[in-house]
C-alpha cells in the first residue's frame, strides 16, 4: 500500500508541476551585441511550446524554436519541431532541469530566469491550433493537418505566436506574435514581431471569431490588408 501511495503521490506531484508550467513567461535582457531583447516562452496544455526572441524596442525578429514538451519531476524534455538558428536540431530531443516557482521558472544550465505573464487561462482559445482550412468565395475548403508542413498558432491566456514550418525538410517559413484579447466575438491582436516584415511590429489587428463544432473561425483582414476567413483546429498529436 505504501508503494501504491508513493506512486500516486508522485504522479499527482508531476501533474501539478506540469500544470504550473502552463502559460506565458517573459525575460528581458541585453544581449552580447547590446540589444535589449525580449524572450517570450509559451507552454500549452496539449504539450506544445515555443520561445520567441525579438528586439524589445523595435520589434525586430531575432530567433524562435519550439515543439513538444513533457515534464518529469524537474526534468523537462523538449522535442524540436522548428529552430531558426539550428534547423539540424529538428526531430531531436533535449532534456534539462527546470525549477518552477509560482511566478518564475529557472533553467540552471542556461543561468536564466523567466517571470510569469499568465497561467494559460481562463480562455476558450488557449492551446495549440493548426491551420485547417479557409473559406474561398463562400466555400469551406479544409486540408489535412497530418502532414509535415504546418502552420501552428500557440495561445496562452494573453500571448500568441504563429509559426509556419516543415518538419520533413526542417524548413522555417515565418512567425509572428504578440498579445491578444477577446471580447464579444471579437479577437484583437497586438503584433510585437513579424519575421517576414519587421515594419509590421506595433500594428493592431481586429478579427471576428467564433468556435463552431470545435473549429476556430477567424475572419477579418491580414496585416497586408487582404480579406481572410481561416479555420483553425486544435492540435491533438
Amino acid at each position: 500500500m505504501k508503494i501504491i501511495y508513493l506512486i500516486i503521490l508522485l504522479l499527482f506531484s508531476v501533474s501539478i508541476n506540469s500544470q504550473n508550467l502552463i502559460g506565458a513567461w517573459e525575460k528581458v535582457q541585453e544581449n552580447d551585441s547590446g540589444i535589449l531583447e525580449k524572450q517570450i516562452v509559451i507552454f500549452t496544455t496539449q504539450g506544445y511550446q515555443s520561445i520567441s526572441i525579438f528586439n524589445a524596442k523595435t520589434g525586430e525578429f531575432i530567433y524562435t524554436n519550439g515543439g513538444t514538451w513533457e515534464l518529469n519531476g524537474e526534468n523537462l524534455t523538449e522535442k524540436v519541431e522548428f529552430d531558426t538558428a539550428n534547423p539540424e536540431r529538428v526531430g531531436s530531443e533535449t532534456t534539462f532541469k527546470i525549477i518552477i516557482n509560482e511566478n518564475s521558472i529557472n533553467v540552471p544550465i542556461m543561468g536564466r530566469t523567466w517571470t510569469r505573464l499568465d497561467n494559460g487561462g481562463p480562455g476558450k482559445l488557449e492551446g495549440a491550433w493548426l491551420m485547417g482550412g479557409r473559406y474561398r468565395n463562400g466555400n469551406k475548403q479544409m486540408r489535412s493537418i497530418d502532414g509535415p508542413r504546418k502552420t501552428m498558432k500557440l495561445l496562452s491566456g494573453k500571448r500568441f505566436q504563429w509559426i509556419a514550418y516543415n518538419t520533413a525538410t526542417k524548413q522555417f517559413m515565418g512567425t509572428g506574435g504578440g498579445t491578444y484579447t477577446t471580447e464579444n466575438g471579437i479577437y484583437y491582436e497586438n503584433v510585437e514581431f513579424f519575421s517576414r516584415d519587421n515594419s509590421k511590429a506595433g500594428i493592431k489587428l481586429k478579427f471576428d471569431y467564433e468556435l463552431i463544432n470545435g473549429e476556430w473561425n477567424h475572419k477579418g483582414f491580414s496585416s497586408k490588408g487582404d480579406p481572410l476567413h481561416e479555420i483553425w483546429v486544435k492540435r491533438n498529436n
